[in-house]
């Protein structure tokens, strides 16, 4: 399909996402093993990036709604605030724990293995959707309408799944903080 003169051109972008969708897992992978010393646990912050999970699903569910009925400019400041949402959740997520020990799941027979399940696809799939979010994102503000239709009728249930397990594994840790 034929780009809108005037509109980003995606290909300058492929690069960008290829590096950001390397980085931020690396950066993040490297900073859990880094424990900030002598400043305060930050343990306030896991319920209240839970919450932002919460509150993410919300409108990656809203922002459906709002395109499925027409409502581009809703769906796209619904979308940005899914964007800004994640990263805020990604941020505390990370400042959490650099400063604050990880704490393990004390749940035992059949119900830790659903545990470990839902963390770890939660976990694999956060990695992967990253370069997805970058590359729908780029297609609409590219005005790639039908691709970006394409590619967030895969990125939309798989970022919903992780946004939804994201309260989960809190939900189901909590007891043990």
């Amino acid at each position: 399909m034929k780009r809108n003169q005037g509109s980003p051109n995606p290909i300058k972008y492929k690069k960008l996402i290829m590096v950001v969708s390397v980085l931020i897992p690396v950066v993040v992978a490297l900073l859990f093993t880094v424990k900030i010393p002598n400043v305060a646990q930050l343990s306030f912050l896991p319920p209240i990036y839970a919450s932002i999970n919460g509150i993410t699903a919300i409108i990656l569910v809203l922002a459906l709604i709002a395109i499925k009925n027409k409502k581009i400019k809703l769906h796209e400041g619904l979308m940005k605030t899914a964007i800004g949402l994640s990263l805020a959740f990604l941020l505390m997520y990370v400042a959490y724990h650099m400063t604050s020990d990880s704490t393990s799941y004390g749940g035992t027979g059949s119900i830790k293995y659903v545990y470990y399940f839902i963390l770890i696809t939660h976990i694999l799939l956060s990695i992967g959707i990253i370069p997805m979010v970058l590359v729908t994102y780029v297609r609409a503000i590219s005005k790639n309408f039908e691709d970006h239709k394409k590619i967030a009728r895969i990125t939309f249930p798989i970022w919903l799944y992780i946004a939804v397990t994201g309260v989960v594994v809190y939900v189901m840790i909590s007891p043990y903080y």
